[in-house]
C-alpha cells in the first residue's frame, strides 16, 4: 500500500530520480521552461520552489547548496543574478505548470513548467469612504 507515501519513482532507482529532478530544474533555470509529462513536472516545481526559497537567503551557503543540488555553475549564476531578482517581492507560487495535450507516442499527459514572472503588485488599503458610497435614507 502506498499510504502516505510522497515520493513519484518512475521506475528508476533512487539516485537515478534525484539525477533526473535535479537535471529538470537545472534546465528550467537556464530555458526559464522546459516541456515534460505533467508527474515530472509536478515533482520538478516541488524541487526548484525549494531551491528558489533557499536562494533568496544569498550569500555563500545558499550557493553551495545550490551548486550541490544543480551541478552546473552557469544554472546556479542564472538563479542568483536573474531569476531570484525576478522573483522579489513574491510569497511563494514561483513556478507555474500549463497542461499542453498528449504526447503522440504513448499518450503521456504533457505540461510546461514555467517561471512566474509578472511583478507582484502591492496591495493599497482603499480609504473606507471611497471604498463604498453612504446610501441615502428612505422616505
Amino acid at each position: 500500500m502506498r499510504h502516505r507515501k510522497q515520493n513519484v519513482k518512475f521506475g528508476r532507482s533512487k539516485s537515478h530520480r534525484e539525477a533526473l529532478v535535479d537535471m529538470l530544474v537545472a534546465g528550467l533555470v537556464k530555458a526559464k521552461s522546459i516541456r515534460t509529462t505533467l508527474r515530472k513536472a509536478k515533482v520538478a516545481r516541488q524541487a526548484a520552489e525549494k531551491l528558489v526559497t533557499v536562494a533568496r537567503k544569498g550569500g555563500v551557503p545558499a550557493r553551495r547548496a545550490a551548486m550541490a543540488r544543480l551541478q552546473d555553475e552557469a544554472a546556479v549564476k542564472e538563479l542568483f543574478d536573474k531569476i531570484v531578482p525576478m522573483l522579489e517581492g513574491r510569497q511563494g507560487g514561483y513556478t507555474r505548470i500549463v497542461k499542453v495535450g498528449t504526447r503522440p507516442g504513448d499518450g503521456s499527459e504533457m505540461a510546461v513548467l514555467a517561471w512566474v514572472d509578472e511583478p507582484v503588485a502591492k496591495k493599497e488599503a482603499a480609504p473606507a469612504a471611497e471604498a463604498a458610497p453612504a446610501a441615502e435614507p428612505a422616505k
